[in-house]
């Protein structure tokens, strides 16, 4: 076999001496003989080759899976190969009393030689905190804050908060569906995530009305069941609110971490902001860095690693979906084309992979027991289980190998940092 270094893809040629074949048959055979029922023969009586001539198939079949992965596993070992996937065989050629031949295709980890990954140029990344960033902050803790008191001397308008029982009917539906109940809902008239057709629709309601109105939802609506439908719905309004946000006073820095001033409290913002900025860079620069070894390196990826790793991604995606309590059967993507954009990324993520447990190795960069079990710490303190119960658990899903490589990894990316030339930003 000559391997071919600009792709991942290799083939074998096998042959099993016609002996072997032979020594095997038979022991299936006598197998198949043991088994058998046969009329006119007592169980395990009938002559061998009645056997073999009438179970034949079945015999080849399990002859076949006996003695093809067990040859591929000796070509592999005297080989040195690493296949990733299932061989896929082909020219199978099986006689009795001849040798077993057959094609292997498969894929291999690339090869590769690792360039020079020390002393890495790259600029810094800048993160500013500017006053109005910590002035949106201020705001964002005023929200918070924020009270709703009921309006009772005019009718709702922009800005308000309606709250009411909603009951929609579609109304162009191709067959009869329930009517959709929704009850106790927050319709927050004029902002921008608000549908306009809800905020036109209950303009200018007091509390105790009813409202009737159509809202039409778009084509590309997450709820399949919504898409591209028009829904009447009558509102019945138990209440109209508006939100009153609190003084920027010291009283509200008080209120808000016990803080003495307004000053001492926008401060602590700053500081926190800029803590948070800090590592932003550091992460953001760490990111340019691995970009920059990956344009040193080119190698090709087996296909399966990709498939496989835009299966994770997609995974994790409708996980995602999951924990915000959306069915991902009801969504109307494109999963094709989200499966085609996912492919760039699930490529640098295999190939970054695959360099930095290379640099690993090189430095002798490894997890230590340790840090191993602090990551386990963590993960029990999230989950609200005991560290036992969650090595349990990763020891069963063969999770213990993924923080090990992810300690591997990070340990790496501080290495190539410390060993990296960082030019100040905006100097090249």
């Amino acid at each position: 076999m000559t391997p071919d270094t600009n792709t991942c893809q290799r083939e074998l040629e096998i042959e099993i001496p016609a002996e072997v074949v032979e020594k095997e048959t038979q022991r299936v055979t006598r197998e198949f003989t043991r088994l058998a029922r046969i009329p006119g023969f007592r169980p395990g009586k009938a002559p061998a080759e009645l056997v073999r001539r009438r179970f034949w198939d079945d015999i080849k079949s399990e002859v076949l899976h006996s003695l093809i992965p067990s040859s591929l596993q000796n070509a592999f070992r005297e080989g040195n190969l690493n296949p990733v996937g299932n061989p896929s065989i082909a020219e199978l050629q099986f006689e009795p009393a001849k040798p077993l031949r057959f094609k292997a295709s498969f894929e291999v980890l690339p090869e590769f030689t690792l360039g020079e990954f020390k002393g890495l140029s790259v600029e810094a990344a800048k993160v500013e905190v500017t006053d109005q960033d910590v002035e949106q902050e201020l705001e964002r803790l005023r929200e918070q804050a924020a009270t709703y008191m009921p309006v009772e001397d005019r009718p709702a308008e922009d800005g308000d908060t309606v709250v009411a029982s909603l009951v929609g009917v579609v109304t162009n539906a191709k067959e009869k569906r329930e009517p959709l109940v929704l009850d106790e809902v927050e319709v927050h008239l004029g902002e921008e995530g608000t549908m306009e057709a809800f905020s036109q629709g209950l303009q200018g309601v007091r509390a105790e009305e009813e409202r009737q109105f159509n809202a039409p939802y778009p084509d590309g609506y997450p709820d399949a069941r919504l898409a591209g439908q028009t829904v009447a719905f009558t509102a019945r309004v138990k209440a109209v609110r508006r939100k009153q946000l609190p003084a920027l006073d010291d009283e509200f820095a008080q209120q808000v971490g016990n803080y003495k001033t307004v000053q001492e409290l926008t401060q602590k913002l700053r500081q926190d902001m800029q803590q948070a900025a800090a590592r932003q860079e550091k992460e953001l620069t760490q990111q340019r860095l691995l970009d920059e070894l990956l344009s040193r390196h080119e190698f090709p990826l087996p296909e399966a690693l990709v498939q496989h790793q835009i299966d994770m991604r997609l995974e994790r995606r409708v996980r995602a979906l999951v924990a915000q309590g959306i069915d991902p059967q009801q969504v109307q993507v494109d999963w094709a084309k989200v499966r085609r954009d996912q492919r760039e990324g699930a490529i640098r993520d295999l190939k970054l992979g695959l360099l930095l447990e290379r640099i690993a190795k090189v430095e002798n960069l490894q997890s230590t027991e340790e840090e191993v079990a602090s990551e386990i710490e963590r993960l029990a303190q999230s989950s609200n289980q005991t560290p036992e119960a969650v090595r349990a658990r990763l020891t069963k899903e063969q999770g213990l190998d993924r923080i090990e490589s992810a300690i591997r990894s990070e340990k790496v990316i501080e290495f190539l940092h410390s060993q990296a030339r960082i030019a100040a930003p905006g100097r090249g």
